[in-house]
């Protein structure tokens, strides 16, 4: 029996991992036009197409995968003999963890010994892509089921996001984050800088200009990592059509923090309808699990 890895596309699996790891089945969110159209992320509609269509001023909404398409996935699993592992996007930002609870529990009247597990990582866009493509790596190992869940959920509730965003108006209109009129007020020329916690967006920093953000994120990342041996972990970057930015954040770290392996990628259609273009996203450890099973992965 194979465990089989099931996850979403706001994980934003860069293109690199998602050769690495076919085994990882991704199930598309939607991105919503003003007309009503809706466009599988990453397969009817690009990153650069979004952002391109926002600077023109054009607003997207964005839908949940349904409980009929998990359905269907996790059937297919189970009646191939396999157990399942979903990894998902946080429930505190969409309602697709608990899509994909009624539908285990809808393949599970239908087969009662179905084995089914939903993880909800209370993480965001490559934060939790780095979680499902750890979970992939341990089912290679051919660590049991139980233990894979336990790691997990571990790296999962040690998993750091930090990022800047161009413009916080995206972020409001899909209210994504909290208390945003009362943290900003009516300053001008604000980079805002945010994390995750509790699996919610939540603004911590408010830089004047680009380059002051921008070295706010790497001391974020500098003071949240000194339990995890920064140097030797591969640091996750995601952004929304802002490659040159990546660059600059990448040279920062490298000669203030000693890093020197990473994934770049973008951030997903789905993500970039709500974060807008302009956006740059850092994710790491910030603690190692103390079990063996995971030195293997650390130095995948």
């Amino acid at each position: 029996m194979a465990i089989r890895i099931v996850t979403d596309s706001a994980s934003d699996l860069p293109v690199g991992v998602k050769e690495k790891y076919p085994e990882i089945i991704v199930i598309p969110l939607m991105v919503v036009t003003d007309e009503g159209k809706e466009l599988a992320d990453g397969i009817d509609i690009t990153t650069l197409e979004v952002c391109d269509a926002m600077r023109a001023g054009k607003v997207y909404t964005t839908s949940q995968v349904t409980p009929e398409r998990f359905q269907h996935v996790f059937k297919s699993c189970v009646e191939n003999g396999d157990s399942v592992v979903y990894v998902g996007f946080s429930s505190e930002l969409s309602g697709t963890v608990q899509s994909a609870r009624l539908a285990a529990d809808m393949v599970r009247e239908e087969m009662p010994d179905a084995d089914i597990s939903i993880i909800d990582t209370l993480c965001a866009s490559y934060g939790f892509g780095m979680v499902v493509q750890r979970a992939a790596e341990l089912s290679r190992q051919g660590v049991q089921k139980d233990k894979l869940v336990e790691l997990v959920s571990f790296y999962a509730k040690h998993q750091q996001h930090v990022f800047s965003v161009d413009n916080l108006e995206y972020l409001r209109r899909g209210g994504r984050v909290s208390n945003v009129a009362a943290f900003f007020g009516g300053m001008l020329n604000i980079k805002p800088v945010l994390d995750v916690e509790e699996g919610k967006l939540i603004p911590v920093y408010k830089c004047r200009g680009h380059k002051k953000a921008m070295q706010k994120l790497v001391d974020m990342v500098k003071e949240r990592s000194v339990h995890s041996d920064i140097q030797n972990q591969i640091i996750g970057i995601t952004h929304s059509d802002c490659m040159d930015t990546v660059e600059e954040v990448k040279a920062m770290m490298e000669e203030q923090l000693g890093v020197t392996r990473f994934e770049v990628g973008e951030i997903g259609s789905v993500i970039s309808c709500h974060t807008g273009p302009g956006t740059i996203a850092i994710f790491f450890l910030d603690e190692w699990p103390q079990d063996p099973a995971y030195h293997v992965v650390k130095k995948g």
